[in-house]
């Protein structure tokens, strides 16, 4: 054991391995080399021993020259003697130092990362081989010039174009290129022997999907049947495919090995079979006349076809990576970094059946306004997080929009899953800034079958049982509950939604006056919607306006009812002089900043004064930004508007709210002004409410008066004005003009 600690510690020391795995594998890179005799002298096929040493710079760094230098040593000085000796280390290193040092520089950071990166991939192949092989050579024609080589042994000529040279070049530079990835890979698993299991994993993440064991033992067949053709010994019967010839059926074998299987395994692949080729060169080039040109043939054939498939290998892999990534990117939500309804839809595909929850939590809107979009993110990858623990390996949550997740289950005991599901949720705490917050959640399920065509609209229906959820405090299952009743729902809202916006298009909206007459004489009328349908029935504002409000489409209603109802007064203005309307404004319209230049637009467009607009607001708990429908209200009076609060007394109309917002007119809900008569209670109720508004100098409206008795009741309280059936029923706006005639 500590053996082993110390080992660790320093086995990338220079005295440690990077000073004895030189001279170890020195040995067995020479022994790959494969060579023969020309005219002029030796030629090589591979020559290996650059690659080594680019490798363990690659490895090691600088710390592995002592060990290059010491493995030269142990080679060359029995043999050589000093001079020659000293010659070779300085031939080697002055290559690989200089070729290491400028990737360096172009290569500042991670440098030394596996084989295989495109980018790093470019640097290695012109600096760590073109550069070293080019240098090396160099510095042996320059010796052969001064001398100190023998022109036979030497790898160059005294012409540097000779074909021996060519042919030599060639060699250095297959060679590094083959050779310094796989002897870094075989370095890196001494060092490390773990890390054949991230080279084996690493190998294989890098084949094409869909890759199958017939495939790659029809390639290994089909390469040991070529490498079986040229290791064949030549005859006199020899045929075309025992030649050369064959060399050349490699490189599209290779290059099929390249684009599916990835780079790590068709290069390392690839330097084994040409080791095997080189070494085997006698049985498949003639040794008769045209030897020369067959052997610089297929010394080009090796680096052409080197580079080839290093760079097929490492482009296509690089394209399969990115593919892999924008697949996952595709399947995960970029901000919550979850699994999104894309791949909750491919889940599903690949399982028969299914069991499917669906979480609701509306806290978190509310929650998300007051503490930021953070808290929303935070709270679904910690909740999801959690409950990742009680599933299994195939079973995810997935990340839908707004404040839902859905939760995919294998359907085996998926009940019991649900109930566990539950229990967590109700026992987790989610912490911010140290406050535990404990938002409710509605949950409900159903079980699925693959295919699944209507994913969308189940997703809707459990949204409408998880509402349930949320009332009952347990699980609502979809299929117990009956999916009719809650399809008929959505639809329903669907339909309503789909009227709503043909009604906007289209203008089939009726706009309905209501007379509100004052004490004194005076009145005016407050505006009713009415949505036509297609069979000419009318919708009235509690059918609609819910939907309206969910979709998005309230702020373009009031916008229609606005303009039209300005249309009215600019066209009946002889007629109607002086008239004045009262126009409901929906919770979005008042919270929208804008709202005001927008009535300023269209009063100046028809002409109308301001004073003969009243808003009305009724407050509900959609009204959820109060500062800023203070600001529209505030806004709206300067201009020279009213602004009435409807429905004060009931709901969120409260005093609390009175003492926050500005007003002009109060409209007393009717169902205090309906009782008025029979309970005591309501009658004390509303003479509070007019004292409170004659302390705010506010005017006070009664709506449901629809009898003699009422009317007498609000005149002795002192009410302003009066709304109701006994004053006037709704009628369309435009039978006012008639009605003025008449």
């Amino acid at each position: 054991m500590h053996f082993a600690t110390w080992y660790n510690k320093h086995k990338n020391n220079w005295w440690a391995l990077p000073l004895i795995l030189p001279a170890l594998m020195l040995p067995l890179a020479v022994w790959f080399n494969a060579n023969t005799l020309m005219e002029g002298g030796r030629v090589f096929l591979i020559y290996m021993p650059l690659g080594l040493m680019s490798a363990f710079v690659l490895v090691f760094g600088w710390a592995a020259l002592p060990g290059i230098v010491l493995a030269l040593l142990i080679r060359y000085l029995p043999m050589k003697g000093e001079l020659v000796t000293m010659l070779a280390v300085a031939h080697f290193l002055i290559p690989v130092s200089l070729s290491f040092a400028a990737y360096r520089v172009f290569v500042p950071r991670r440098h030394a990362v596996a084989f295989g990166v495109i980018a790093l991939t470019l640097q290695r192949m012109f600096w760590l081989v073109l550069v070293s092989s080019t240098l090396f050579l160099f510095i042996y024609q320059m010796g052969l010039f001064f001398g100190w080589y023998d022109p036979f042994l030497s790898m160059v000529s005294e012409n540097p174009l000779h074909p021996r040279t060519l042919i030599n070049f060639q060699a250095v530079l297959v060679g590094t290129l083959t050779g310094m990835p796989f002897f870094y890979f075989i370095i890196r698993i001494i060092r490390n022997p773990h890390f054949v299991f991230s080279f084996w994993s690493r190998m294989r993440g890098q084949a094409q999907n869909g890759v199958t064991k017939t495939e790659v033992t029809l390639w290994i067949a089909l390469v040991a049947l070529l490498i079986n053709l040229l290791l064949l010994p030549l005859g006199d019967s020899t045929s075309i495919f025992r030649t050369d010839y064959t060399l050349t059926l490699i490189l599209p074998v290779m290059l099929w090995g390249a684009m599916r299987f990835g780079f790590l395994f068709i290069t390392n692949i690839w330097t084994i079979i040409l080791i095997i080729l080189c070494s085997g060169f006698n049985n498949y080039l003639p040794p008769d006349m045209g030897f020369q040109l067959h052997l610089a043939i297929a010394s080009s054939c090796y680096a052409i076809f080197s580079i080839t498939i290093f760079m097929m290998a490492a482009v296509t892999t690089r394209q399969r990576f990115l593919h892999a990534k924008a697949r996952r990117a595709a399947f995960t939500d970029p901000i919550i970094q979850m699994p999104n309804l894309r791949a909750l839809n491919r889940d599903i595909g690949r399982h028969p059946w299914s069991a499917l929850a669906f979480l609701r939590i509306p806290e978190l809107e509310l929650l998300g306004r007051n503490y930021g979009v953070l808290l929303r993110i935070q709270y679904k990858q910690q909740i999801a997080e959690y409950l990742r623990k009680i599933l299994i390996a195939d079973e995810k949550v997935y990340h839908l929009s707004g404040h839902d997740l859905a939760v995919r289950l294998n359907y085996e005991s998926h009940e019991t899953k649900i109930e566990a599901i539950d229990r967590r949720i109700k026992q987790f705490r989610f912490m911010w800034d140290g406050m535990p917050l404990q938002p409710q959640v509605g949950i409900s399920y159903c079980y699925v079958r693959h295919p699944i065509s209507h994913l969308y609209l189940l997703l809707g229906e459990l949204s409408t049982m998880a509402e349930l959820s949320l009332t009952t405090y347990h699980p609502e299952n979809l299929q117990q509950q009956g999916s009719n009743q809650v399809q008929n729902a959505v639809k329903s809202k669907v339909a309503m939604m789909n009227r709503l916006q043909i009604a906007l298009d289209g203008g089939n909206f009726l706009l309905m006056a209501q007379r509100i007459e004052g004490m004194r004489g005076d009145s005016y009328h407050e505006i009713l919607l009415r949505m036509q349908g297609d069979n000419g029935e009318l919708f009235t504002p509690d059918s609609f306006l819910p939907v309206a409000h969910e979709f998005g489409l309230s702020s373009r209603i009031d916008h229609w009812v606005l303009e039209s109802t300005l249309q009215f007064m600019d066209k009946g203005r002889e007629r109607l002089p002086g008239c004045r309307f009262a126009i409901n404004l929906t919770p979005a319209s008042v919270s929208r900043m804008q709202f005001p230049a927008e009535v300023k637009i269209l009063l100046e467009k028809y002409n109308v004064e301001p004073w003969q607009l009243v808003f009305e607001v009724t407050e509900s708990n959609s009204l959820t930004n109060l500062e800023q429908a203070n600001m529209t209200l505030t806004a709206l009076q300067r201009m020279g508007c009213r602004v009435a609060i409807d429905d004060f007394g009931t709901g969120y109309a409260s005093y609390a709210r009175l003492k926050n917002i500005s007003a002009d007119i109060l409209k007393i809900d009717g169902s205090f002004i309906r009782n008025l008569l029979t309970s005591s209670l309501d009658y004390q109720i509303v003479e509070s409410i007019c004292q409170l508004a004659r302390m705010k100098k506010m005017q006070v409206v009664a709506e449901y008066v629809e009898n003699e008795a009422l009317k007498e009741a609000v005149q002795r309280l002192g009410i302003d004005y009066m709304q109701g059936y006994l004053i006037g029923y709704p009628q369309p706006l435009e039978s006012l003009l008639s009605t003025i005639e008449s």
